[in-house]
């Protein structure tokens, strides 16, 4: 039986990955720590709190102790570490919890995997980490890290504490660097589920400057299968891209969504762009296709159409997220742009 230490797994793409692992794969214990911050929450694993497979623990991974007594306690064999501050707005009007979680939490759970000898060490990051293209190129393996926001250094600075982890010390790792998810569980500050839910409610749509930048989509679940894949077949000290090679510019998703509901697109507003706000991300996703046969599943058109439909079946789920906290943070990221 894989023992697995999941981070963050309350959050939307780890939630995602403790559900997929525990509906798919029987043999695997999950040993799952958040700390059910704005964005964690236990209501994305309602039906699995109770799995014989799956253990919850109401923590911090930047508490050195708890980490490791887990890996005691529980005989962890794999650490998959998506536990951080994400949202690239969030980091630009507070960085410093992004260094506290993403680079700090990490060497903290780096430090136990290696006293601990954990025989893999799985970091999941983010394309945003390569910086930003130009109208043509796409980000490989091997493109330099060249991160523009706090959050992208932030992760940025944790996959070079990972690597530097396995050159000095041998702890067997893997990195993984994927493109913008989507799907169902997500916070709704993200770009999709945001105008999911303003549409809905027939709110104007705030979209960042013109509207243009480009982004690839990458299905959660997809996300999730490669991420398996990469715990199971990798060679340890491989770095993988993970991409829906699926470019589209924000506007025309935006659009989609709103013809997909049925409201005009009178609801979009452009508002003032965010500083340093990247115009294109790429992702060659070729080296985990060729090397270990993973390929996404699921067509943006078919991603997008199961992601409207989920938040609209859920909206008791999306009411409680948006409650209390959200709407402060709303109005000060858009009320004066």
């Amino acid at each position: 039986m894989r023992r697995l230490l999941v981070t963050g797994g309350a959050g939307f793409i780890g939630s995602n990955f403790v559900r997929m692992v525990l509906s798919e794969h029987p043999d695997c214990l999950i040993v799952n720590l958040d700390k059910l911050t704005y964005a964690g929450n236990l209501e994305n694993l309602t039906e699995f709190l109770s799995h014989g497979n799956h253990r919850f623990v109401h923590g911090d991974i930047c508490d050195g102790p708890l980490v490791t007594r887990l890996l005691d306690e529980h005989r962890i064999d794999a650490i998959v570490n998506f536990a951080a501050e994400s949202h690239v707005d969030r980091s630009i009007t507070g960085p410093k919890i992004f260094i506290d979680t993403n680079v700090g939490g990490t060497l903290t759970l780096l430090e136990a995997a290696r006293d601990k000898k954990i025989s893999r060490f799985l970091q999941v990051s983010t394309d945003e980490v390569y910086g930003s293209l130009g109208s043509e190129g796409m980000f490989t393996e091997r493109t330099p890290l060249s991160p523009n926001s706090p959050y992208s250094a932030s992760k940025a600075s944790a996959d070079h504490f990972v690597q530097a982890f396995g050159h000095t010390w041998g702890l067997p790792y893997n990195i993984t660097r994927c493109s913008n998810n989507y799907g169902p569980y997500q916070f709704p500050e993200k770009l999709i589920p945001l105008m999911i839910n303003n549409a809905i409610h027939d709110k104007e749509l705030p979209v960042y400057g013109d509207g243009l930048n480009v982004r690839d989509w990458l299905y959660v679940y997809d996300h999730c299968t490669a991420i398996w894949c990469v715990l199971q077949n990798a060679r340890p000290g491989e770095v993988y891209n993970v991409g829906g090679c699926n470019e589209k510019p924000n506007l025309e998703v935006i659009r989609l969504i709103l013809q997909h509901v049925g409201k005009p697109e009178t609801l979009i507003r452009h508002v003032k762009d965010r500083p340093g706000h990247d115009r294109r991300y790429a992702i060659d996703a070729g080296k985990i296709m060729r090397d270990l046969g993973w390929k996404p599943s699921v067509t943006f058109e078919e991603g997008i159409a199961r992601t409207i439909d989920w938040y609209l079946a859920n909206g008791q789920w999306l009411s409680h997220v948006v409650s209390g906290d959200y709407q402060n943070y709303y109005r000060t990221m858009y009320a004066n742009r």
